[in-house]
């Protein structure tokens, strides 16, 4: 199978493996995983935070950090595309007790501006308002189309917000692609950034995990938060060695994901019925729209499979993610399979 559905479906490397089975082990619970806290250790200092906090997931972690950035009875401002808001089964609402205020970006590729977000806060307004709590941002876009946000855009939002004693929180799940999209730094995209989340299971490919970044008091308190939502582990030091080589060597090679990327969305724009500006794809996501082809997205991903390549529909468009158990053949392959599907 050609598997496009996602990066989330990246199998360890090699070298992975060898690591994960002579990682050296304790018990995390405990604090006395030495694999683990290295692991934190190496993250913080590479974001330039005071500490981190190895989670099962990225969901866990951003509602962690939704938690402890707000109150029950406030609001979260948010792109309506976000992920917070459309892929944690309302977990805002049930672990923290907060509404979400959704934000619809201007510009399609789902970043928020300043003048955006402004009109949707609860400041200083009536007491019986929904006063705002925290502004939540997303770098990559995931259904932005993998759009990227620049230290200067988050740096003005950060500073307007705080103005306002107002907490940014950045999902960062694919912060490590907007970087190498935009030759800058993690650490320069997240240092405007109350708390940062990002994915170790994504493009970096280890097979589970994310990191929560923060102040040292912010994380400590994030960790009694994961042990009462059930993040509590044990000898996870197995888990966290593959994190340590995603973290370290992976990022290297996501420039060649977003290579593949640009050339599936050339590609695919010249195929009769898809629309899609493939010269604004900059990362290793692509979203096209088929509602021209006389095919529905579903029936579209259904006839891929029966050519061995796995895709995601939803509504008139079809996403498809690069990654590194995707070569550049298998790119031509989907290409010309879609087109005789097309045809």
């Amino acid at each position: 199978m050609i598997d496009l559905r996602s990066d989330t479906i990246t199998k360890p490397t090699a070298e992975m493996r060898k690591a994960m089975a002579e990682a050296e082990v304790g018990d995390d619970v405990y604090g006395e995983d030495p694999t683990v806290n290295l692991l934190q250790e190496k993250a913080a200092e590479i974001f330039g935070k005071e500490a981190a906090l190895f989670c099962p997931s990225g969901s866990m972690g951003n509602q962690i950090a939704v938690k402890l950035h707000t109150k029950p009875g406030e609001e979260i401002i948010i792109e309506e595309r976000g992920h917070i808001f459309n892929y944690e089964m309302g977990a805002p609402s049930v672990v923290a007790g907060v509404m979400i205020r959704s934000v619809k970006a201007a510009n399609d590729n789902g970043m928020l501006t300043w003048d955006e977000i402004e009109p949707a806060l609860h400041i200083n307004q009536p007491y019986y308002a929904c006063p705002t709590g925290l502004i939540c941002l997303e770098n990559t876009h995931n259904f932005g189309g993998g759009s990227v946000m620049s230290a200067e855009q988050t740096g003005e939002i950060y500073k307007r917000a705080h103005a306002l004693d107002l907490p940014v929180h950045l999902d960062g799940a694919r912060i490590f692609n907007a970087a190498t999209a935009l030759n800058e730094s993690v650490k320069e995209l997240s240092r405007h950034c109350d708390s940062v989340q990002f994915c170790l299971s994504k493009g970096l490919g280890a097979p589970v995990g994310s990191m929560l970044l923060g102040e040292k008091d912010f994380i400590e308190e994030a960790r009694v938060w994961r042990k009462r939502l059930g993040g509590g582990m044990r000898q996870v030091g197995i888990l966290a060695a593959a994190g340590l080589i995603a973290l370290t060597e992976s990022p290297k090679r996501l420039h060649v994901d977003h290579e593949n990327a640009r050339l599936l969305a050339e590609g695919v724009a010249n195929l009769k019925g898809i629309s899609i500006a493939a010269e604004k794809v900059q990362t290793n996501i692509i979203i096209f729209d088929v509602s021209e082809t006389g095919k529905t997205s579903a029936e579209i991903c259904v006839q891929l499979k029966e050519q061995k390549i796995l895709a995601i529909s939803f509504g008139n468009s079809i996403r498809m993610v690069t990654h590194y158990d995707v070569s550049s053949e298998d790119i031509k392959t989907t290409i010309k399979k879609l087109k005789q599907i097309l045809q």
